[in-house]
């Protein structure tokens, strides 16, 4: 049997875990809940299925777990049928009591009910029984009518809500995890820093950083990186758009939004200028950075997220650029977009212990420019930025 110590990367304590399962076990009888079900098939955003049980889930491959108000736990995998051996292996998993597997995929429309199959005959044990889904969003339709179909005594309640606020608020634990994640994003901005140079792609920007990451024990990767000559907005570029040669005078963006030990996210975004930049875009970072100091000071426990969302639209349009489309401002921790988000409809509001990504922008149609960093919010708002990365442009000479 395998040393678990010796294979994961990195293990949350069995104490963190118990703690999660007490809180969510309170919620259940709080609504009088039989079983909790999830269901994952990736790592960015994946945080449920990880958050119960410490084991992500990757590459399209989904792991349904069920939470029982009384007993432990059910993984079902992707994997062979019984008696082969399920995954994950019983030495990576705590809190679980069966582990089932079956060889389903998206791509074979056939087995589509395999998995749905196995959760069935585990939630058919407790007659009309009360299910609280979690992250709906994440069940497939097939799966959903399976279980209606073949569970017409069960009914079916959404417990997303309460289960959100009790992964939006870290323990002290999942703290230190979120500041080790900053830490090896501001080496690999580093590493970028002194590698770039014209005649590099975008995407060897992306190996940089990602090499730096990896090595510092990051177990899933979002990195972009775009280029532009000054005059032109150097947006972020995803992979498959990195091809472009960097230039002696560009204006380069670059984003990190990688997970560090323990699976928890946080992101940093930084310019470069391959010689001096324009005014512009020196200006441009500058209002950003008051953008995201003006937000930050509006993130006190209680606020409403959509409230704050509006006061950062209204100053951008004071500076003269245009209003914030995007998500500018989010949770993050198992999930690289976690809840809550800075926007309108948003219900949760701001805690102390949630960590924020917080990266405005300055958009003109000669220029895009923005700022990306990591803060913790107290009990008065967010303490220091996580990241130790100068907020400025990163001149390359």
């Amino acid at each position: 049997m395998s040393d678990p110590n010796e294979r994961i990367m990195h293990s949350i304590s069995t104490g963190e875990l118990e703690r999660r399962w007490a809180l969510a076990r309170e919620a259940m009888r709080e609504q009088k809940i039989d079983y909790l079900l999830m269901r994952g098939d990736e790592e960015f955003l994946g945080g449920y299925v990880r958050w119960f049980t410490d084991v992500p889930a990757r590459h399209s491959y989904p792991y349904t777990v069920i939470f029982p108000q009384d007993e432990e736990m059910t993984m079902i995998s992707v994997g062979p049928t019984p008696p082969g051996e399920p995954a994950p292996p019983p030495w990576a998993v705590r809190g679980v009591k069966k582990r089932l597997s079956a060889p389903y995929f998206a791509t074979a429309h056939y087995t589509h009910s395999y998995d749905a199959e196995l959760a069935v005959s585990v939630l058919k044990e407790k007659k009309d029984a009360l299910i609280g889904l979690v992250g709906k969003s994440f069940i497939p339709m097939n799966f959903y009518e399976y279980l209606t179909k073949h569970l017409p005594g069960a009914t079916f309640t959404d417990m997303t809500e309460p289960i959100d606020w009790l992964k939006a608020v870290k323990s002290a634990e999942e703290i230190e995890l979120i500041k080790k994640t900053a830490a090896l994003q501001d080496a690999a901005v580093e590493r970028v820093r002194q590698t770039i140079r014209p005649g590099l792609r975008d995407a060897d920007l992306f190996n940089e950083a990602a090499a730096s990451v990896l090595k510092d024990g990051s177990e899933q990767q979002l990195i972009q990186v775009g280029s532009a000559p000054q005059g032109a907005p150097a947006r972020y570029q995803q992979r498959h758009y990195q091809n472009r040669t960097i230039r002696e005078g560009d204006q380069v963006s670059l984003l990190i939004e990688v997970n560090g030990p323990g699976g928890y996210y946080a992101e940093i975004g930084r310019m470069f200028s391959l010689g001096l930049p324009a005014q512009e875009m020196v200006d441009a970072l500058a209002y950003a950075v008051e953008a995201q100091e003006y937000t930050l000071s509006l993130m006190k426990p209680g606020v409403p997220p959509g409230d704050i969302l509006a006061a950062h639209s209204e100053f951008l349009g004071r500076k003269g650029f245009r209003p914030e489309r995007r998500l500018y401002a989010h949770g993050q921790g198992y999930d690289l977009v976690e809840r809550p988000f800075f926007l309108k409809d948003e219900t949760m509001t701001i805690q102390a212990g949630m960590n924020f990504a917080v990266h405005p922008g300055a958009a003109t149609d000669s220029l895009w420019c923005t700022v990306c960093d990591n803060y913790i919010v107290g009990p008065d708002g967010p303490g220091e930025c996580l990241h130790q990365t100068p907020k400025e442009i990163i001149i390359v000479s």
